[in-house]
């Protein structure tokens, strides 16, 4: 498993050569600067601590600030755990690892839409617009009549919406640009501008 944290820019769209246009997401993916190593041996499992954005020494708490000068690296000002074995504290993971046509798994934060009902949440149909039905974009009935005398769970209702982890999968990388920092995924990906994202792909 390859990985890498990113902050997702906006979207724009390419050509290909052959003249058709393709939406695509254009992400800063790293470079991640490996913070701490955690090993079979110590944890029971393999995996690293990578920091992401540079931060300044009064935008990070005390304990924090301790790890990074410990680890003899710059402050971050996002620490995540990524599944990736074989790098040393001080190592950077970079765009280099993916290449154009790598099928990747995007995960971040979906935009935060509030209090929503049905028909929005859940894609019910509703009921008649017109003639008075007084039954539009209600969600009608949810009992199950004496027995069991409650609501179901799980039952598709009105509340919450967004503002959730959502992974996209497969995914395809129409283009590195390695200087830049930057990755092209064809496609949407979640969350708003400036969303933190981690993208994955099988070894």
């Amino acid at each position: 498993m390859v990985s890498i944290l990113g902050k997702k820019l906006g979207m724009t769209q390419v050509y290909t050569e052959d003249g058709r246009a393709y939406p695509v997401t254009v992400i800063e993916a790293g470079p991640c600067c490996v913070v701490q190593v955690k090993t079979i041996e110590n944890d029971g499992y393999e995996a690293v601590k990578v920091g992401f954005l540079e931060a300044k020494e009064k935008r990070v708490n005390k304990p924090q600030v301790g790890v990074f000068k410990k680890a003899g690296v710059k402050l971050y000002r996002i620490v995540k755990e990524l599944s990736i074995g074989g790098l040393k504290v001080g190592e950077f993971v970079t765009v280099e690892k993916f290449v154009r046509g790598d099928k990747v798994d995007v995960s971040g934060i979906s935009k935060g839409k509030g209090f929503q009902g049905v028909m929005k949440r859940h894609n019910f149909s509703g009921g008649p617009g017109s003639h008075g039905s007084m039954f539009n974009r209600a969600p009608g009935s949810i009992g199950a009549s004496s027995y069991p005398s409650r609501v179901w769970k799980n039952q598709k209702m009105p509340g919450h919406m967004g503002s959730e982890r959502v992974t996209v999968k497969n995914l395809e990388i129409v283009d590195v640009k390695v200087e830049q920092n930057l990755m092209l995924i064809r496609g949407a990906v979640p969350g708003a501008v400036g969303t933190l994202i981690e993208i994955k792909k099988e070894d």
